[in-house]
């Protein structure tokens, strides 16, 4: 992710879909594959480790991984990418993936969940993200946790996890002292804290809109507020799910998550309760957002409907003034008056004045009382 995230969010990406969903034809066999159209072909990035070594290369021939996978303490095997169904195929074989398992990952978006198979755990969750455009990207990250290996799939290119990499290189922390599971939680971990930078763009999103709708409603805000609120129900279906995985690893008895792991994994499942609960006041501040607008466009109606009423109040008599003035009577003695055209414009005049002041008094037309302070203030 880029240093400086964007401080506001222009829209969510295609790829970010809260609805769509890639299903097998109605009647195919479990563990049909569905490859999606344009998805990005597969690039395997391997880092194998022990506490004094680490090996770190790009992987072209799949079934050398079962050499590789015997050599090292934790072997971490990345695809990015899941548009060719023969190299998902041997990878399958290679670390003998459930065929149900292998679906879930390619078949996107699952809900985040975790489920036990023999001899591996899977965890599913999504992952957001923003380019430095301001665009919102989603895409399902899967890992299966196994004896001394920890294989994950990616929908895309790129991805939030060049500082767990960096600390694999540099040997900082416990990561090349650790087991599977503690490699596991840091991939976990740097997936739940990128919602953190999201949700600060999301304040301060909200913030100016809130702003601008009591200073200027336009009708393009309440599209920008049904955008962020759009956003927001991404994050939330993200995030909640997310939290009952977490439990099931933390509470449940999971053979390749060990009691060292569970204490970490703890203080993640705090961070996404804590991200869970912002999503969710974010949500009822567009919802009261969304009040706020029609409430002042309703007042700003009602002031524009006082204030054609009092011109039109104003009018009245002296249209009729001047209708009856108007009429070509033969007999009507202010026809002879010499000055009888600037006496009836002066009472007009003073008519509409007495009007305005009237209603200014009773407060129909401005506040009386707000001008008052002002003019104390000065």
């Amino acid at each position: 992710m880029d240093d400086e995230a964007p401080r506001s969010l222009r829209r969510v990406a295609p790829t970010a879909s809260l609805f769509l969903k890639r299903n097998p034809p109605v009647g195919a066999r479990p563990g049909a594959l569905v490859i999606g159209k344009g998805a990005a072909q597969p690039r395997i990035h391997v880092m194998a480790y022990d506490d004094d070594h680490l090996h770190e290369h790009d992987v072209d021939d799949v079934p050398s991984l079962k050499a590789l996978l015997k050599s090292h303490t934790v072997t971490w095997v990345d695809v990015q990418g899941l548009g060719d169904e023969k190299v998902l195929r041997q990878l399958a074989d290679v670390f003998a993936l459930h065929p149900l398992a292998l679906a879930d990952v390619v078949n996107v978006p699952q809900r985040p969940k975790t489920e036990s198979y023999e001899g591996q755990q899977l965890f599913i969750c999504g992952m957001l993200r923003l380019s430095a455009e301001g665009d919102l990207h989603s895409e399902q990250v899967s890992a299966f946790i196994g004896k001394g290996y920890l294989l994950t799939f990616q929908e895309k290119h790129g991805d939030l996890f060049d500082p767990v990499r960096a600390r694999l290189r540099d040997n900082v922390g416990m990561l090349r002292a650790s087991g599977a599971d503690y490699l596991a939680y840091s991939i976990i971990d740097t997936i739940v804290d990128g919602y953190y930078p999201l949700l600060e763009v999301f304040a301060d999103e909200l913030e100016a809109l809130e702003e601008r709708v009591m200073r200027r409603p336009h009708p393009s805000l309440l599209t920008r507020v049904h955008e962020v609120k759009r956003i927001l129900l991404l994050v939330r279906r993200a995030v909640w799910p997310l939290r009952d995985a977490l439990s099931t690893l933390i509470r449940d008895p999971v053979p390749m998550v060990t009691d060292s792991a569970r204490v970490y994994l703890r203080d993640t499942y705090d961070h996404c309760v804590q991200i869970s609960e912002m999503a969710e006041s974010y949500r009822e501040l567009v919802s009261e957002l969304t009040n706020t607008y029609m409430s002042v466009i309703s007042n700003r109606t009602n002031d524009v409907m006082r204030v054609l009423t009092v011109v039109t109040t104003i009018f009245i008599p002296l249209t009729f003034i001047v209708g009856v003035y108007g009429m070509n009577f033969r007999h009507m003695p202010e026809l002879e008056w010499r000055h009888g055209y600037f006496v009836i414009l002066g009472l007009m005049a003073a008519l509409g004045i007495g009007l305005m002041v009237f209603f200014r008094v009773r407060g129909w037309l401005g506040d009386p009382d707000r001008d008052l302070d002002e003019d104390d203030e000065k």
